[in-house]
């Protein structure tokens, strides 16, 4: 980290602006800070810290940090401001800082409170240009600390040694030294591996009770299916032993049940044998009491079908008659069918006859048939009468249509006259609907023209107006850079002017002894000017001409802005005139409303048009209209005379056919109804004269057919014939008793089942007790049986699944005690650790090493070869060791605490310490690089010979390119460092003078 520029305004005591050219002081590689006592040379040092971390060190940090920053000196409407440039990790960053503050109100009075504000730009060194990275407050404090690999505590504590503490680090317990080295050296990757195998310790540790419970639940599961032939051992999930103890309760259980399954065996063996016999003589018994009552049953049937032979001999004849019967059913049936047909006949001609006139009720069927023909004949003649009749309601329909056609025609005839009365008027108001369209769009023609100029002439004025406002910006800006230009001359012949009067001491400044002097040429030069504290350089000269150099182009440009700004105000102001923009903006809306409204109306030219138009057309119809109706009411005049003329004739001829009826459609439908009764009665007494005949000849039949089948009369016959149904049942009751006659007849035919009858009663319920007794004991032995053989198949099941298992975790087993070995060396927790030094500390104790040994090499010169820094790791107390820091005294060869060294030897131990601790973090790959430290106080502890080696020692520095700030107000100082920054303290607020080298 290198710090280029700091610029602070109104902060702390600072009212004003103030900067810090670091890079000038840096280049002398040792610097002075100095000022009088409260003139502000540690809120130097407070303004880099804020501007990194957005707070100051240790106790001049408050809660109000934007009220206790800002100074007191500082105008209410100046801000406060830090602006911090510097180089960090090959980085080169700008910082800006603004604390919160209330200022006045811009309206009113009181005042109102700004947030903060922060920026952060960093260098394209490419583009050669700065380019912004954040304006948050949290990013940019995350990048800057990440960058810086730093605390704002540590930070102070390593960069900004500050008042009183800077001996903090030196005396540091191995905790607090610990973080501090870890951030520095970024050994965040070792306390990775020790939380990383702390981790996988617990991990697997975790895994490996897991594998126990799971090896211990299938042990009771195993004890379940034991019972009580096996004992678990008291062992917990995770403790040595468990498995072997598991495996071996396992083995006993496996022996003890292949023992139970053999004896259960032997016992199903025995109750089978015992089963079967009982089941043989339970079938034997079975066997007798069913024969027994079989030929008990066949007795019984025997004994009721003796009793039943008198009715199956009567069922017998019955079946004989009707078998003879069936031969006279077919006549019986044709005579019942004929009988039947001629009742339909003869019902039918009785009605067919009602419907007669009585001077037809004694006639035959030739007569009624000769009657229909004549009627039908006399229908054929009504054809002329029925043209007749139609064409006379043809002739009554054209007369009605006449007269609604003549008043049709009427109606049209009176709407037309009432429209064409009225077609003047609305002529009239329909060419005047069209003039003034015509005039409208005229006026919107005119109206379109005006639009154009006026909207230029608006947009004129508002450029005028604008361009006005940037002309007093322009002269505001031109009045700025021309008392910028002043000032920046003044400084420059200011400079001139102490440089020309301190040319002397430039010129001494060359001369060697021997060598002539350039002014007078003398050889010798006893009393050489020398530079005083404000000594101005040619460099600084040439900085203040180009500083006036730029203002003054500057002040060019902004003048030739102004000119142009001025030209286009003239020009605009010649087109838009002195009238205001709000009245030009009035002018021009009000010529839009007055086009829009001429505009809509001259919309209605078309339309207006196309009514008139339409209105003319619509004359003409209605006149042509009027024409036609006339023409057509004179020709209806001789159309009527022939209808009426034709409707007569066709009258008379059809009230000569008609006679009493209505219509010819009524007596031709009379002449129809009366033929088919007619016809009807003619059919229907011919079909009785034929039924009458059928049924005599089925009469004749059926008696033949009886007397042939042995009846004596065919009602006897018709008696003895039986229906389909009956005839099923008697049949059905003849088989019945023939098959149970058979039936018995073969049962007592049996020679077992007589030899069972003669046998003793067979004993049933005793022999199926002794069967059932026989099944339970073999259920017993075969359930007893199963047991054992499941008891074994799981014990080998859960056997083999526990040995997978142990299997299964001996590499994990394996692997837990050596990552646990591990973790405990990392932690420092094992006891084969003895120092009880974690694996982060032990790396940083080496870092510690490098650190003492580099602190040494300053911390002898300083002390004159007396003190040695060395690394100490041993424990203190009953903590862990690792951090420790001893000093070696030369002059009695004892080491002892650095806590018992004095005030001055505690400064420059602290000092060798810390810039020792820069050059190794600065060696370390991927540590922070310092190469800017600032001391503040202290060195008033230091007697003149330890203060000449002291800034030996840091004069060193420059050799490494890097500088350190040394913040005093002891006078010595100021003679032997010449790169010095003065703080002045003033009742205005204090200011800073820089001094080169």
């Amino acid at each position: 980290m290198r710090l280029h520029r700091l610029a602070v305004t109104a902060f702390g005591p600072f009212g004003g602006t103030q900067t810090v050219d670091f890079d000038d002081l840096s280049s002398a590689g040792l610097f002075l800070l100095h000022g009088p006592t409260g003139a502000g040379k540690t809120s130097v040092l407070d303004a880099v810290c804020y501007a990194l971390y957005g707070s100051v060190p240790g106790a001049r940090q408050g809660v109000g940090q934007g009220t206790t920053l800002r100074s007191d000196h500082a105008a209410p409407a100046t801000r406060t401001e830090v602006t911090l440039d510097l180089t960090v990790a090959g980085r080169r960053l700008e910082v800006t800082r603004q604390p919160p503050w209330e200022r006045p109100k811009k309206r009113g009075t009181g005042t109102t409170l700004d947030k903060a504000q922060t920026w952060l730009r960093e260098y394209d060194a490419t583009a050669g240009a700065w380019k912004d990275l954040s304006r948050s407050h949290q990013e940019i404090g995350e990048e800057i600390t990440q960058l810086l690999g730093m605390s704002r505590e540590q930070f102070c504590q390593v960069v900004l040694l500050p008042q009183g503490d800077f001996a903090r680090f030196l005396r540091a317990d191995a905790e607090a030294r610990g973080k501090l080295l870890g951030r520095l050296f970024d050994t965040r990757r070792f306390a990775d591996v020790e939380k990383r195998l702390a981790e996988r310790r617990r991990a697997t540790e975790a895994r490996v009770r897991d594998g126990d419970a799971e090896l211990l639940a299938d042990a009771h599961r195993m004890q379940q299916a034991a019972g009580d032939a096996m004992e678990l051992p008291g062992l917990a999930p995770g403790e040595p032993g468990l498995a072997e103890a598991v495996l071996s309760a396992a083995a006993i259980a496996r022996s003890t049940a292949r023992e139970q399954l053999t004896v259960a065996a032997c016992t199903l063996t025995a109750a089978e044998s015992a089963q079967a016999a009982a089941g043989r003589a339970l079938d034997d018994a079975r066997e007798l009491d069913r024969l027994q009552r079989r030929f008990a049953q066949a007795r019984e049937r025997a004994a009721s079908l003796e009793q039943g032979a008198a009715a199956y001999r009567e069922a017998q004849a019955l079946m004989d008659r009707a078998r003879k019967a069936e031969a006279v059913a077919p006549a019986l049936d044709l005579r019942e069918s004929s009988e039947a047909e001629h009742r339909r006949a003869a019902a039918a001609e009785v009605r067919a006859r009602a419907l007669l006139p009585e001077t037809f009720a004694d006639a035959g069927a030739a007569g009624l048939a000769s009657a229909a023909r004549r009627t039908a004949e006399e229908l054929g003649g009504l054809d002329s009468a029925r043209r007749a009749e139609r064409r006379l309601a043809e002739l009554l329909d054209e007369r009605v249509g006449l007269d609604r056609q003549e008043h049709a025609d009427a109606d049209l005839l009176q709407e037309a006259e009432a429209w064409l009365d009225g077609w003047e008027e609305t002529r009239t108001a329909l060419q005047a609907r069209v003039d003034s369209a015509q005039k409208d769009a005229a006026l919107a023609e005119q109206l379109a023209e005006r639009r154009e100029p006026a909207r230029q002439r608006l947009r004129a004025a508002r450029l005028r107006d604008q361009l006005a406002h940037d002309t007093d910006q322009a002269v505001e800006q031109v009045r700025i850079a021309q008392d910028k230009t002043l000032r920046a001359k003044q400084h420059w012949l200011d400079l001139k002017e102490q440089r020309l009067n301190g040319i002397a001491a430039e010129l001494a400044a060359n001369l060697t002894d021997g060598a002539p002097c350039a002014v007078c040429g003398a050889t010798e030069h006893p009393a050489p000017a020398r530079k005083d504290a404000g000594h101005v350089d040619r460099e600084a000269e040439e900085h203040a001409l180009t500083a006036y150099q730029r203002a003054d182009e500057q002040h060019a440009d902004d003048e030739r802005r102004l000119g142009v700004v001025r030209e286009a105000l003239a020009a605009a102001t010649a087109e838009a005139g002195d009238t205001p923009t709000s009245q030009l903006a009035r002018e021009v809306e009000e010529l839009e409303e007055r086009y829009a409204r001429a505009r809509s109306a001259a919309a209605e030219l078309h339309a207006a048009q196309e009514r008139l138009r339409q209105a003319g057309h619509e004359r003409e119809r209605r006149l042509a209209t009027r024409q036609e109706a006339a023409v057509r009411t004179a020709s209806r005049v001789g159309h009527r005379e022939r209808l009426d003329r034709e409707r007569a004739a066709l009258e008379e001829e059809l009230d000569r056919v008609r006679g009493s009826l209505d219509s010819v459609a009524a007596r031709a439908a009379q002449l129809e109804r009366q033929t088919a009764l007619l016809t009807d009665a003619a059919d229907a007494a011919r079909a009785a004269e034929d039924s009458a005949q059928r049924l005599k000849d089925a009469d004749a039949r059926l008696a033949d057919a009886a007397f042939r089948a042995g009846f004596d009369t065919p009602q006897a016959a018709a008696a003895a014939l039986l229906d389909d149904a009956a005839h099923r049942e008697l049949q059905h009751r003849l088989d019945a008793w023939q098959h149970e006659e058979a039936a018995v007849r073969a049962v007592l035919a049996e020679a077992d089942t007589a030899a069972a009858a003669r046998e003793p009663r067979a004993d049933l319920a005793a022999a199926q007790r002794t069967a059932d007794e026989a099944d339970r004991r073999l259920r017993d032995a075969a359930s007893a049986h199963d047991a054992a053989r499941r008891r074994c198949a799981e014990l080998d099941r859960l056997s083999a699944r526990a040995t997978a298992s142990v299997r299964r975790l001996a590499p994990l087993r394996e692997e837990y005690d050596r990552v646990a070995r591990m973790a405990g060396l990392a932690a420092g927790t094992s006891a084969d650790n003895e120092r009880r030094m974690r694996l982060e500390s032990y790396v940083l104790a080496a870092r510690l090493e490098q650190v003492a040994a580099a602190a040494t090499v300053r911390l002898r010169r300083m002390s004159s070869g007396r003190y040695t820094l060395v690394h100490s790791d041993d424990r203190t107390g009953r903590g862990r060791s690792g951090l420790g820091l001893h000093v070696v005294d030369a002059w009695t060869g004892r080491e002892r605490d650095t806590a018992t060294l004095s005030g001055g030897e505690t400064f420059f131990a602290s000092l060798a310490l810390a810039l020792g601790l820069a050059d190794v973090v600065t060696d370390e790959a991927g540590g922070v690089r310092l190469d800017t430290l600032f001391i503040d106080e202290g060195f008033g502890s230091l007697d003149d010979q330890t203060l000449d080696e002291v800034l030996d020692v840091l004069d060193s520095l420059r050799e490494r390119d890097r500088s350190v700030g040394i913040v005093s107000h002891v006078p010595d100082l100021r003679r032997r460092i010449h790169a010095q920054l003065e703080v002045v303290k003033g009742r205005s607020g204090s200011a800073l003078r820089q001094r080169g080298a």
